[in-house]
Order: C-alpha cells, then sequence, then structure tokens
C-alpha cells in the first residue's frame, strides 16, 4: 500500500512496472510470467493488467510464442514529433493494405536506435511474428532497402562498407549489386526482398517521402514466400507506392 499512502496508485505502479519488463524484454518479448516475477507482482494480477495493456494496444501478444512486446499505443502516445504523428496517419492506410493483401502490413520510422517498426496490422486469420519495436535491417529487408535508397549517398557508404552479414543463402551482401538495386528502387519505387533476413519470407515497401524527397516512413506487406511470391511482387508494390504517395506530406 505504500505507492497509495504516498499519493500514487498501485495497480498503476504496477502497469508501469510490468511495462519497463516488457520493454527491456528485446527482440523476444516476455512471457505473463517473466514479467511478474521481474516485477514482485502475483501472476494472476500480472494477467489481468496484461488484457487491459493489450486493449490498448501498449503491449501486443505474439499468438505463435505467446510472449509480448512493447505495442503501437506506446507510439502512438509519445509525444506530437513528426514520426508519431505519422503513426495515427498510417494506421488506416495499414488497414487497408492489410485487407486488399490478406497479409501484415507495417510502418517503421527513423529512431534513435535505428530504423523501427512501430505499428503493423495483422490479419485476424493469419498467425505471425509481431515485429513492432524491432529494428530493421537496413540491406537485408525491404523496407531496410526501401529506406537507403533515398538516404544521402555518405549515409549510404556508411551502411554498405560495414561488414554486411549473410542472415540467409539469399541476402544480397555485394556492395556494387546493393548500389545497382538502391538505383532499381528509386527508379520503380519500392523495395522487395526474398528471405534475405529470415528464410521464406518475402516483403516489399516503399518510402514516405518529405518534400525535399527524403524518407519519413516506410510502408510495407510482407508474409510467407508460400503466400507472398515473387510473382506478386510487381502488383504489390504499386500497392505500396500508392500507399505511400498518399501519406506524404502536403
Amino acid at each position: 500500500m505504500a505507492a497509495e499512502n504516498s499519493g500514487r496508485v498501485q495497480s498503476l505502479e504496477r502497469a508501469i512496472g510490468l511495462l519497463r519488463a516488457v520493454a527491456t524484454g528485446g527482440e523476444k518479448g516476455v512471457t505473463i510470467a517473466e514479467a511478474a516475477d521481474a516485477c514482485g507482482i502475483n501472476r494472476a494480477t500480472a494477467w489481468r493488467l496484461f488484457a487491459t495493456l493489450d486493449h490498448h494496444e501498449f503491449v501486443c501478444r505474439d499468438r505463435s510464442t505467446g510472449r509480448y512486446a512493447i505495442g503501437p499505443g506506446i507510439a502512438r502516445l509519445a509525444g506530437r514529433s513528426e514520426s508519431d504523428l505519422l503513426v495515427g496517419r498510417c494506421r488506416p492506410v495499414l488497414e487497408r493494405l492489410s485487407s486488399l493483401t490478406g497479409e501484415t502490413a507495417s510502418l517503421a520510422v527513423s529512431l534513435p536506435e535505428g530504423l523501427t517498426y512501430v505499428d503493423e496490422v495483422v490479419p485476424e486469420s493469419v498467425i505471425a511474428v509481431r515485429w513492432v519495436g524491432r529494428r530493421v535491417s537496413l540491406y537485408a529487408t525491404s523496407a531496410g532497402k526501401a529506406m537507403l535508397a533515398w538516404m544521402g549517398q555518405s549515409e549510404i557508404a556508411a551502411v554498405l562498407d560495414a561488414p554486411l552479414t549473410g542472415h540467409t543463402g539469399a541476402t544480397h551482401t555485394d556492395r556494387r549489386a546493393l548500389l545497382d538495386e538502391l538505383e532499381t528502387i528509386r527508379s520503380r519505387g519500392y523495395g522487395q526482398a526474398a528471405g534475405e533476413l529470415e528464410s521464406g519470407v518475402n516483403g516489399v515497401s516503399a518510402a514516405i517521402l518529405d518534400a525535399d524527397d527524403r524518407p519519413i516512413g516506410i510502408i510495407s506487406v510482407w508474409g510467407p514466400a508460400d503466400r507472398l511470391p515473387e510473382t506478386e511482387f510487381a502488383a504489390l508494390g504499386e500497392l505500396v507506392v500508392a500507399a505511400a504517395a498518399e501519406l506524404r506530406p502536403d
């Protein structure tokens, strides 16, 4: 009762503690039991608090693992920066893209820690790993390459001059080939990746550009290769390019 005696609300203190536990869980997230134990909270109480946090999208649950990560609701409340405003504007566009394609539609923005997924819409019928809060590889994902294509030459060089890890057998690590690919992305308007970060996962992405043609966000559609084959990339590319153009600031 110490929190209540000091003028603070105990249930809110506990919810904040759980959010901090989730935030420190990294890419793999945490289970309710892990977060409860870390905060010294009864697991039944933690379950009720997580249900409330999930309802408001402050956390999101990976249905395949049962683990929780920070949800898009946090990003939507985090101040009034350009990126935060973009999350709100993008939400209906992501919902429409997900409905049209039957796959996950996501938004990534540049944060101090790097290009990061901040919102996504996953069809109810689809079981997919949640990517909100995860950093994006700039050379091994469609989102990263769509961002990299519109960055300055010195920024591109800083990425491509560093050692490039081959995450899968399909990862492009040749500098010259990647530079040619970035030129193609600028020409056609979208980036694509087929199993380059994770085998069997394909994606198509387009950059939301500001008035100076600088990327302020990335719209993506991605899913398993058997449902999103490379033969569909051109059609999906048209959809994400149109979505990105719709979101371009006036």
